[in-house]
């Protein structure tokens, strides 16, 4: 594929509103629904990410050669957050892979297809197929109460962190895995698709009484942005674009979601990249080099054992001045001026990345995206990958807001940490108060 025709294809205008996968865009307002993880807790439907089951007893050895991941250590009971690249280190897949059995797995989201496809090989004693699972996610402060409420026991207070366990809802045998999207106590509860209407009401009917929300498509990635989770086609987009993934592409062409990583992205903002590879990112740059395990081979070791020994980038999070910010809304009230490109709020749901520029004196040192309005802190945030030797929480940088050619405002902003909210997903859960009497 020619770089001119995918970047027109990337720099036309959203095809249509990404948030629409999570059910209704609010429930009761995306302010209430934001609140929830710090005050309360909320139930969200990730029920369309892909789910693909591998079996056989060469599972585990296909992962370990296309992931970066280390998989001699991987018991059943456990998840990973399982990142894939290319030759050149750049992120072609990443998600969440379960170990249910001694020879099945569970890939969910973007590894499930580029295991599927390199499966398809015929290289592997193994087996895939796309499976129709429940994935409700509760978190917040509140989730273990709900759960405990919901199945009528309190064992899972000895599930740790990135593990899970079966649980009973109504009469089906459902898995409670430990994660925390938003960074608080959370589990992903997955089950019998085929029952997932009677799962999802059991759950709204144990958490009345502990003040849980549905999550609206309008808040959905704002999580994300607080809790410092990266994300395909928000942060970075998947390395798939060159010559040699026309077979992958072709792959993805037959697959429902693969069809809208294929043709779904588009990008936008101030930074104006010229081929599709400027948007590709590292799993270092963006805040993994944990993830990275060189005691096996596997695609693009070569390329990130160098980057890892010389990274040039990282994740920071930037907190944006906020009368800047205001200044852009207060331009939609002045009569007789040009517009400002929207920002809206709490992020924009149309299925586009914005990149924006950030400066130092002049000089380009980072990549904002998933710029976000955060009412818990009442401040404009993004993440941003930018050069070390400007990565000091307290840095003071200035993003460009505003499309190319149009109406443009530097904004000031200060470097912060990843994660900017506190995280309690790995919180002891026998030092909460007992439901269960």
């Amino acid at each position: 594929m020619e770089d001119k025709a995918i970047m027109e294809r990337m720099k036309s205008p959203p095809a249509g509103y990404f948030g629409v996968v999570w059910g209704e865009m609010e429930y009761t307002d995306w302010i209430d629904e934001s609140m929830s993880w710090k005050k309360t807790c909320y139930v969200g439907d990730w029920s369309w990410l892909p789910d693909l089951l591998l079996k056989g007893p060469d599972a585990i050895k296909l992962l370990s050669e296309i992931s970066v991941n280390s998989f001699a250590r991987f018991d059943v009971g456990q998840l990973k957050h399982v990142i894939q690249c290319n030759e050149d280190g750049k992120i072609i897949a990443q998600g969440v892979c379960i170990r249910t059995g001694k020879e099945e797995l569970h890939l969910q989201w973007t590894p499930a297809f580029w295991t599927d496809y390199k499966l398809k090989s015929g290289k592997y004693e193994a087996t895939g197929e796309f499976v129709n699972t429940t994935n409700y996610q509760v978190s917040g402060p509140n989730a273990l109460f709900v759960l405990e409420k919901l199945c009528g026991e309190s064992v899972l207070r000895d599930v740790p962190f990135a593990h899970f366990r079966s649980i009973r809802i109504k009469r089906y045998d459902v898995l409670a895995v430990r994660m925390g999207m938003a960074g608080e106590i959370g589990f992903e509860l997955q089950g019998p698709g085929e029952h997932a209407r009677e799962i999802y009401d059991a759950i709204l009917e144990a958490g009345k009484e502990w003040g849980i929300r549905r999550m609206g498509g309008r808040v959905a990635m704002l999580n994300h942005l607080e809790a410092f989770y990266p994300t395909t086609g928000f942060d970075y987009l998947p390395a798939i674009f060159e010559d040699d993934m026309q077979g992958y592409r072709k792959y993805l062409e037959k697959q429902a979601w693969g069809q809208s990583l294929l043709y779904g992205f588009r990008v936008g903002g101030s930074f104006e990249g010229q081929k599709v590879s400027d948007y590709y990112r590292d799993p270092v740059e963006l805040g993994w080099p944990d993830r990275i395990k060189f005691d096996h081979g596997f695609i693009g070791r070569k390329a990130l054992e160098k980057i890892v020994a010389n990274p040039k980038r990282t994740s920071v999070t930037l907190v944006w001045n906020s009368d800047d910010v205001i200044d852009v809304y207060a331009s939609l009230f002045r009569k007789g001026e040009e517009l400002y490109d929207f920002m809206d709020l709490p992020r924009s749901p149309r299925g586009q990345m914005r990149v924006d520029k950030v400066v130092k004196d002049g000089k380009l040192v980072g990549l904002a995206t998933s710029r976000g309005y955060s009412v818990y802190f009442r401040e404009m945030i993004s993440l941003c990958t930018i050069d070390l030797e400007y990565a000091r929480p307290g840095t003071q940088v200035t993003v460009v807001w505003g499309t190319p050619g149009g109406r443009q405002r530097e904004i000031r902003a200060t470097v912060a940490p990843v994660p900017y909210k506190k995280e309690n997903v790995r919180m002891d859960l026998h030092e909460l108060p007992s439901y269960i009497k």
